[in-house]
């Protein structure tokens, strides 16, 4: 594993919220999400009611924004490119159910809950003390 890998995976284990960016009538439209990771692959919940399934249907790629708490001008974070994909795959869940879900979700079993599942396209990592680093899938 790079180093770049290492202080990706570090930021993705210490930073639970970011944004993520859709398109919406061919515009850019962020919100903030909870996101877990297994490796590099990133997963968060999403209601089947929301309008990010309309929009990933027509657009699976997404941009997101990891890491930056506000505590300077030179908190490292990702800019996270990849392609999004919806699964309601019980072992998914299984893996990323906690308190986080609780207060979104009836349970496990919602028949609403959607994951989204974002494959890694791009990663560039910022504000590491030099020019940016970058990992392309």
């Amino acid at each position: 594993m790079t180093n770049t890998n290492e202080r990706v995976l570090k930021i993705l284990e210490g930073n639970k919220v970011g944004t993520l960016a859709t398109i919406q009538n061919n515009k850019p439209h962020s919100r903030y999400m909870t996101f877990f990771h297994d490796g590099l692959t990133l997963y968060t919940a999403t209601s089947k009611k929301t309008h990010k399934i309309e929009e990933l249907e027509k657009n699976s790629y997404v941009h997101i924004l990891l890491g930056y708490t506000g505590e300077g001008l030179s908190d490292s974070y990702i800019e996270y490119e990849g392609k999004a994909k919806l699964t309601d795959s019980k072992d998914i869940i299984d893996k990323i159910w906690g308190g986080e879900l609780e207060k979104w979700f009836e349970g496990k079993d919602d028949p609403n809950l959607m994951i989204l599942e974002i494959q890694p396209e791009y990663i560039r990592l910022m504000n590491i003390g030099g020019d940016p680093e970058e990992l392309r899938f």
